[in-house]
């Protein structure tokens, strides 16, 4: 898709904070975050919504969440000792899973999200991918 924030960002048209990416998806922090290590773990094959992926490749979306998950519950050891999941599908249309460190269950908001600074998400990349390690 020509217009897919998403996709440009797997082209490399737009920087981003990338914290993991294999053959088939890439994870990188939100800019906005709800939460300090808010990812999204995106396909890197464009489908707009997730019910129309084919059953092998959400498997494998889901699979590739467990490491990452596994990463930032290192790094920012929320209060529940959960990561949090959500599938919204509405800001972008390119499937997306969100994984979010939880306090409590509130904290799964899109209200609560706000700009995050450059630093803060260069530091928090650096952090996470020395979890991966």
């Amino acid at each position: 898709m020509d217009n897919c924030v998403f996709c440009k960002i797997i082209k490399g048209e737009i920087p981003h904070n990338k914290i993991w990416e294999d053959d088939d998806f890439i994870a990188s922090l939100s800019i906005d975050p709800i939460k300090p290590g808010h990812t999204l773990v995106i396909p890197k094959k464009h489908t707009d919504y997730i019910f129309d992926m084919e059953d092998v490749e959400l498997g494998k979306l889901i699979v590739a969440c467990k490491p990452i998950a596994k990463a930032l519950k290192v790094v920012f050891k929320p209060q529940t000792g959960k990561i949090g999941v959500m599938v919204a599908g509405m800001g972008v249309f390119h499937v997306h899973i969100h994984l979010i460190p939880m306090d409590s269950e509130h904290d799964l908001n899109f209200d609560l999200a706000k700009r995050a600074s450059s630093e803060e998400l260069q530091e928090n990349v650096e952090k996470i991918k020395s979890a991966f390690k």
